[in-house]
């Protein structure tokens, strides 16, 4: 296995480039900038960022931990998405990482990605009435049920959107390519703790991450090592940055 990426995160995006001490990837963030953003005005829109990607990809092992990491900062709700059950939200309520009023399950009853993408309508009524009960909210996490690669939010759902892929599906994902891997705001490759025991090359996943997104920032993270995702939670820290810098765009 060639040596791991290492990704940096500066005011929001991210730069994978190789690195030799095979530590897994973590930020450094610039040291004139506040890493705690401030919290949007009172009445404006959340930051809504859906988290898709396929099933045991570690979607809800992510929100958990950036609940972990932002939580304390922001208001923060949480939608999740099952098929017909709330497991990934009660796993939420399990680990205690936010109060249960700030989170909300949705039932689809179908294929993951038309609650995301062709009527999202139940993901919408979920938002809303998280407002209505919380007031402002900063940021909103939806996360999908899971989903094959050409898994997209509407953006009429979400701002930005995350497809989180893992090493175990072997260094084969990012070269498949497809809508999440391809077009998403921010690629997070999970699981890197787990390349050496799959025979994982994180190196040809960087190189093929790179080839199929171009400019599009990709993380590389272990959840068990970094229990709240950091390079992650500084790439939503600098959207939260911009947005309430530029509050009256936002709005309109």
């Amino acid at each position: 296995m060639r040596p791991e990426p290492h990704t940096h995160v500066h005011g929001g995006s991210a730069e994978p480039h190789a690195h030799t001490d095979g530590e897994v990837p973590h930020t450094h963030p610039d040291p004139g900038v506040d890493p705690h953003p401030p919290r949007l005005p009172d009445g404006s829109p959340a930051l809504r960022i859906g988290i898709g990607g396929p099933v045991g990809s570690g979607k809800t092992a992510l929100v958990a931990a950036l609940c972990r990491a932002l939580a304390d900062e922001l208001r923060l709700a949480v939608v999740t998405n099952d098929i017909y059950t709330t497991e990934d939200a009660d796993f939420l309520l399990r680990n205690g990482v936010l109060p249960a009023e700030r989170v909300r399950a949705v039932e689809t009853g179908c294929c993951p990605h038309t609650a995301i993408r062709d009527d999202i309508s139940a993901n919408l009524d979920a938002i809303e009435d998280l407002s209505d009960q919380l007031g402002t909210l900063d940021l909103v996490l939806v996360e999908s049920g899971g989903d094959n690669l050409t898994a997209t939010f509407s953006r009429g759902l979400v701002d930005q959107q995350i497809f989180v892929v893992d090493v175990a599906g072997g260094d084969k994902v990012p070269r498949k390519g497809g809508p999440g891997v391809s077009t998403a705001d921010l690629l997070v490759i999970n699981k890197t703790d787990l390349a050496p025991l799959v025979n994982a090359d994180l190196s040809v996943m960087q190189r093929d991450a790179a080839a199929r997104r171009g400019e599009l920032p990709t993380v590389f993270l272990s959840l068990v090592q970094d229990r709240t995702a950091t390079p992650v939670a500084d790439w939503i820290r600098g959207l939260l940055r911009a947005r309430a810098q530029t509050p009256a765009e936002v709005a309109g």
